[in-house]
């Protein structure tokens, strides 16, 4: 049984972060809100409770059963989860005198306790709380202060149950790393074998059983994503897969075709289909970012659902599902806090008979190329950049036309291609263009010209989940502004997207 680590989340903006981390010590780990607890079988080692914008003062403040977990398997609490356990067994959290948050040094530290074991006496660790925990109950034990909080850390006598103020997930917490390790590993007995040889070798053995002589199809859009889940379905049923690969008019420029045939050379079993008219009349006049993917997702699965038809007997439709996408079409709160919807998460309509299979779902995207790179794909396009499902269509702003698709493909095939010859394209995690609906005024030779605006967007990340701008060279933008001022017709300003998310997302729509 695979053993994994559970986190319960309450709404912090971290909690991506702790299943960052805890995958990093090759242990498995999944997200659950904290009102969908999942049943904890045997493979569940240990739980951790998230942080939370929320104070456990708040009359309406996120309330747990633990009776299942506490004192049964080994458990967490991160912030505002130790406040939840020192609070709801007897203890007492306050208002802080004043707010504790950033950098604060642990001045006290019971090394001898397996928490803290090879963490430093003055190790510094990132507050981020408005309440403190001013009393805990007899029978918990203090094993870590700072100078202006006496109760850092504690751990339950009698119990593998611990709490801490602090946030071990972030960089700022200098010793987070070896926090979450001992947790693992000294108090959870995890055995850290969860990598991506494994996780290949498990998936196609899973995928065998599951799907038997079944046959499946599958939706390529060129990207990494689709592409390992492809690999690994490709491996476990052979002909039994038929991939679809669709130009939804959307792809970028020369996209369909380079990409068309390099799935033939990896042997898949590969239809294409020019279906660019469709989906473009069906966009004509939207400019509502949530409608446009929306018409996109239904237009695939009629796609999908037509050429389904033709292969007899096939019974599963495969999805490239990363887990951002699960986390981000899921929430705590409910549907109304979903940042976006994603058109390869869910169900499918009554009429598609067909059953969802995802191997990625559980994945980061850095995951994901581990795994690539397990199954020998090749780096051509483990290195790509991710591209949104809907494509181009979230980065046209407004309504689409065949005409604004045309301005977009050219000024982002300039911007990518310069990218790769400057070799920059490896120390950026996406890149793109957005085509503003604005336009502005400019002058070419001795005339006055009302064009089009495009930003150029880079980031850097690791997983999509956050990202910071990349600071790509002064004199690169100016040359790719240059250059698309003077080569594509339509455009007569360039600006570049110095946003990171949180608060902005990496797409525009």
């Amino acid at each position: 049984m695979q053993e994994k680590i559970i986190i319960l989340d309450f709404g912090s903006q971290y909690t991506q972060l702790i299943a960052r981390k805890i995958r990093e010590h090759n242990i498995y780990c999944e997200i659950h809100p904290f009102n969908k607890v999942p049943k904890l079988d045997d493979g569940v080692k240990g739980v951790i409770l998230s942080g939370s914008p929320f104070s456990v003062r708040d009359e309406n403040a996120p309330q747990i059963d633990l009776s299942e977990i506490k004192k049964h398997i080994p458990l967490l609490g991160v912030c505002y989860g130790a406040q939840y356990l020192a609070q709801k067994f007897g203890g007492e959290v306050l208002p802080s005198n004043k707010r504790e948050y950033g950098r604060a040094n642990l001045q006290y530290v019971d090394i001898r306790n397996d928490l803290f074991k090879n963490v430093s006496d003055n190790s510094q660790v990132w507050m981020s709380h408005g309440d403190t925990i001013t009393n805990v109950p007899d029978n918990y034990k203090i094993i870590a202060s700072t100078e202006d909080v006496k109760v850092g850390a504690f751990r339950i006598e009698g119990e593998l149950t611990y709490g801490i103020q602090f946030h071990p997930e972030v960089y700022h917490t200098t010793e987070g790393k070896q926090m979450i390790k001992n947790f693992l590993v000294e108090v959870c007995s995890c055995s850290q074998n969860w990598t991506p040889d494994s996780f290949a070798e498990t998936t196609i053995s899973d995928l065998k059983s599951k799907l038997n002589d079944d046959k499946v199809i599958l939706g390529l859009s060129g990207g990494v994503d689709s592409t390992v889940a492809a690999i690994l379905l490709h491996k476990a049923i052979g002909e039994n897969l038929t991939c679809v690969f669709v130009d939804n008019g959307l792809l970028r420029h020369n996209e369909f075709e380079t990409v068309f045939e390099t799935y033939k050379e990896l042997g898949l079993n590969v239809i294409g289909v020019d279906a660019g008219e469709k989906f473009l009349s069906a966009l004509a006049g939207e400019s509502d970012p949530e409608t446009k993917r929306k018409i996109i997702g239904n237009k695939f699965i009629d796609v999908f659902d037509e050429e389904a038809t033709k292969i007899k007997d096939v019974k599963w439709l495969a999805q490239g599902t990363i887990y951002p996408d699960v986390i981000e079409s899921i929430s705590v709160n409910g549907p109304s806090a979903t940042i976006k919807s994603h058109h390869n998460v869910g169900g499918l309509p009554d009429y598609m008979k067909l059953k969802i299979v995802e191997p990625l779902r559980l994945l980061f995207k850095d995951e994901v190329r581990r795994v690539g790179k397990a199954l020998n794909i090749d780096d051509k396009f483990l290195s790509r950049h991710p591209f949104p499902g809907p494509g181009l269509a979230i980065r046209i702003l407004g309504d689409i036309t065949p005409q604004k698709v045309e301005i977009l493909q050219k000024v982002d095939y300039i911007y990518i291609e310069e990218l790769k010859n400057q070799n920059l394209y490896n120390d950026v995690w996406q890149a793109g263009a957005i085509l503003l609906p604005v336009q502005s005024v400019g002058v070419m030779g001795d005339e006055r010209t009302y064009e089009n605006v495009v930003a150029l967007r880079a980031v850097s990340s690791t997983d999509g989940m956050t990202a910071d701008w990349s600071h790509l060279p002064h004199e690169f933008l100016a040359k790719v502004s240059n250059k698309i001022i003077n080569q594509v017709k339509g455009v007569n300003r360039v600006v570049y997207d110095i946003s990171s998310k949180p608060p902005a997302t990496i797409e525009w729509e």
